[in-house]
């Protein structure tokens, strides 16, 4: 069974302009996958159907085999969410908000006050416990939103932007958190975000959405074999020297290779014809790369 699953999902508000078209999409347990796609192009809608917020025009999807539409009160239990429009309680503390919504949740109160403070611990709030909400920094409510998220251990995780706002220490603690989520306790991830070089380190498979088509689906290789991004060779060499067949792209000589292996032949060939090569690296695409070329590829035929 897949963790979260949609098949034909389209939306529509006026039935004219469809802010999902034929959405599919198939996600393993364990597997942190990067929702992506500018502003506008349908990943909350997705996110709020998956949830059960909002009904679909028509298709079908399921979270942990339960029907958002039909069984939203079991997504419920089986899911946390943490998104811009999930607010807390400002009157209340960080362990006041957190103890509260672990109780809405159906935990027992013994139970709701040490899983609160595991979390504040982990996310580095333990010392804010006490706090009003409104006192918060923009990171520290960002951080407590996560831990109401993850308040009850939920099997499936929506998560819109969870380290917006945060320093690069804390981002970074964040972002280990999900890995270790994902790879030890088998939690999937659904994370929608704009930040694409963490996204390529902590993500398994990726989606990649435009006005409301999903454009591409796969892991990295398989996303990077639909775009045409190819794994380069790239030699520095003394100035004035050039490589005939090759491309010059900030200050390196490059060419596609078939497979990273080519390269050391390469490389033999290069200085047995007496260039002086300074350096020699494998140009491995980007996620960033990837992302625009299919985005650009969507422009030019709309």
């Amino acid at each position: 069974m897949d963790a979260i699953y949609a098949e034909h999902l389209f939306k529509t508000y006026d039935n004219v302009n469809y802010a999902l078209s034929d959405l599919s999409l198939s996600i393993p347990q364990g597997t942190v996958f990067g929702f992506l796609g500018p502003n506008g192009a349908g990943k909350t809608t997705t996110v709020k159907i998956l949830t059960g917020l909002l009904r679909q025009t028509s298709g079908e999807c399921t979270v942990y085999g339960y029907s958002p539409s039909q069984n939203p009160c079991d997504v419920h239990r089986v899911s946390g969410v943490m998104t811009e429009s999930a607010k807390m309680y400002g009157q209340l503390t960080g362990m006041e908000n957190l103890v509260f919504f672990a109780q809405t949740i159906g935990m027992e109160p013994d139970a709701c006050a040490q899983r609160a403070g595991e979390l504040l611990k982990q996310l580095d709030l333990w010392d804010a416990r006490d706090k009003k909400l409104s006192e918060y920094s923009t990171g520290m409510a960002q951080r407590l939103s996560l831990a109401r998220a993850l308040i009850h251990r939920p099997p499936v995780l929506f998560l819109d932007e969870p380290t917006s706002g945060l320093d690069p220490e804390s981002a970074q603690s964040v972002n280990e958190m999900i890995s270790s989520l994902a790879a030890v306790a088998g939690t999937t991830v659904f994370l929608c975000t704009h930040q694409l070089r963490y996204a390529q380190d902590i993500c398994s498979s990726y989606g990649i959405i435009d006005s409301g088509k999903l454009l591409a689906c796969g892991d990295f290789q398989t996303l990077c074999d639909g775009a045409g991004c190819h794994i380069k060779a790239g030699f520095r060499l003394a100035e004035g020297e050039q490589l005939e067949g090759y491309e010059q792209k900030d200050g390196w000589w490059q060419t596609e290779l078939l497979k990273e292996e080519e390269m050391p032949l390469l490389l033999q060939k290069i200085v047995e014809d007496r260039h002086n090569v300074y350096e020699a690296r494998l140009i491995r695409p980007t996620l960033e790369e990837v992302y625009f070329q299919y985005l650009e590829h969507q422009e030019a035929t709309t």
